[in-house]
């Protein structure tokens, strides 16, 4: 007789099978999501680095009816296009954030969820825009709770493997996946273990973060195909002895679900608006972006700059010394906010080589300095606060001294109203770098009628984004 599955493993298939949706807000912040994330896909076509790992694995290759990719003309098979469309999403560390024990983005699952929803709906299926924004809140949901208490990054995992599991349970049930094949998808993911977060630290930081949600999202997508036809199941991939994954990889200790699961994540998901800056940043940079009017004329006037944050910003984000390429300087506070103070702005291109020969900004690394404040760091892990606190103090030669102190970013809940027009505001200058005037204005008209929207086939929705 074959063993239970873990608890955890039957608590994500039993959400993915069974729960309805019925959050009005979940799903009107979905749409937000879906926007925002396909123009940040859009806007990566931008860097060669990017589209270097993209198309085809193999050129030249036709797939009949194959799923669309964004701003491109390729229709791929749906586990490369899951790539394809996720590392777009991720690759210029713009689209949404979830903060908490463990840090990661849960648009990242976008690239598989769209993908086999392209699939499918070429193949007859009636799958609509309102059944993609349902797998995008059950997959938000499943990554960001896992989140919550279960600090990968403590013991050395990198986020990407909650993505690779989330994509795995919804995309199988998205693809027709019964409870046993949903069981058997997520225990396989568990089973693939957890990539190492080097890529992401000094001195091997480099452009796999950029790469690897895609690559995970792809996995996931492939792990529940395998699933549909009948590939079998591991019931005890997390908790037996020695060979497990509590034992090998999570020192010992089992996984904690703190609340159930609904649509939590989806509501409280952080969007970046403003800035591509790591989100642990993002208030230190609208703290720049205050304070650039005062300091932009007396740079050179900079006696010491003191930057308080909270206690996981310190742990990512916090670097000193020689920043190697974009994907070292984009997860550096202090060359976020050195950026920010000289330019009064801070974009994608300031992470380049050419942005980061300005002798200026490391001038100003050189006279920061970091520390905690106790209470930014409770505030931060506080599930009814959620704060993502930072403030700067500058300190002249002169003694004089300027100060800014943000708790809330653009884009958390608690500014949503004040958010989203800016949000569509980025959507415009993100998809207007690939797509025409015209088709980005018929985009914002098609997601400002959420009625229009939640109807539309997602083979037709797709195509509204593909170079024709």
């Amino acid at each position: 007789m074959q063993r239970p599955y873990d608890p955890v493993v039957q608590t994500i298939a039993d959400y993915v099978c069974n729960v309805t949706i019925d959050s009005a807000e979940a799903y009107s912040t979905a749409r937000h999501c879906l926007a925002d994330s396909l123009g940040c896909a859009l806007l990566a076509l931008k860097f060669p680095a990017c589209t270097k790992l993209l198309g085809p694995l193999v050129p030249g290759t036709l797939v009949p009816a194959g799923v669309a990719v964004p701003g491109t003309d390729w229709k791929l098979d749906p586990i490369r296009a899951a790539f394809n469309i996720g590392t777009m999403v991720r690759w210029l560390d713009y689209n949404d954030t979830w903060l908490a024990a463990e840090w990661g983005h849960p648009s990242d699952n976008l690239g598989g969820l769209l993908a086999v929803a392209d699939y499918l709906s070429r193949r007859g299926n009636s799958i609509t825009v309102h059944d993609l924004l349902t797998a995008m809140i059950k997959a938000h949901e499943i990554q960001g709770v896992l989140a919550l208490q279960n600090s990968f990054n403590r013991v050395g995992l990198d986020h990407v493997i909650l993505v690779r599991v989330a994509t795995a349970a919804v995309v199988t049930q998205l693809l027709g996946g019964d409870r046993e094949q949903v069981l058997a998808a997520i225990s396989n993911a568990w089973v693939d273990g957890g990539a190492l977060r080097c890529y992401r630290h000094y001195p091997n930081t480099g452009s796999r973060k950029s790469w690897a949600a895609g690559d995970a999202t792809s996995r996931g997508v492939q792990l529940a195909f395998m699933a549909l036809a009948g590939e079998m199941g591991y019931p005890t991939a997390l908790s037996v002895p020695q060979w497990g994954f509590y034992d090998v990889l999570f020192r010992g200790q089992e996984f904690s679900l703190p609340r159930s699961l609904g649509s939590y994540v989806m509501e409280n998901v952080l969007f970046k608006i403003s800035y591509p800056a790591e989100f642990h940043a993002q208030t230190a940079v609208e703290c720049a972006v205050q304070l650039h009017p005062k300091i932009k004329d007396r740079w050179q006037d900079i006696e010491k700059i003191i930057l308080t944050t909270h206690e996981s910003a310190l742990r990512i984000i916090d670097k000193t010394g020689p920043l190697h390429n974009p994907a070292d300087r984009d997860h550096c506070l202090q060359y976020m906010v050195a950026v920010a103070l000289l330019y009064g702005n801070l974009t994608a291109d300031h992470y380049e080589d050419a942005a980061a020969a300005d002798e200026r900004i490391d001038s100003l690394r050189n006279k920061m300095t970091t520390r905690e404040e106790p209470r930014f760091s409770k505030d931060y892990l506080d599930l009814n606060k959620r704060s993502i606190a930072n403030s700067i103090d500058i300190v002249f030669v002169d003694g004089s001294v300027q100060s800014a102190t943000v708790e809330y970013p653009i884009g958390h809940r608690i500014r949503r109203e004040e958010s989203i027009p800016l949000l569509y505001e980025k959507f415009v200058a993100n998809a207007s770098t690939r797509l025409s005037r015209d088709r980005v204005e018929g985009l914002i008209a098609l997601f400002q009628d959420f009625d229009r929207l939640i109807k539309m086939p997602v083979a037709t929705f797709s195509d509204l984004f593909q170079l024709k």
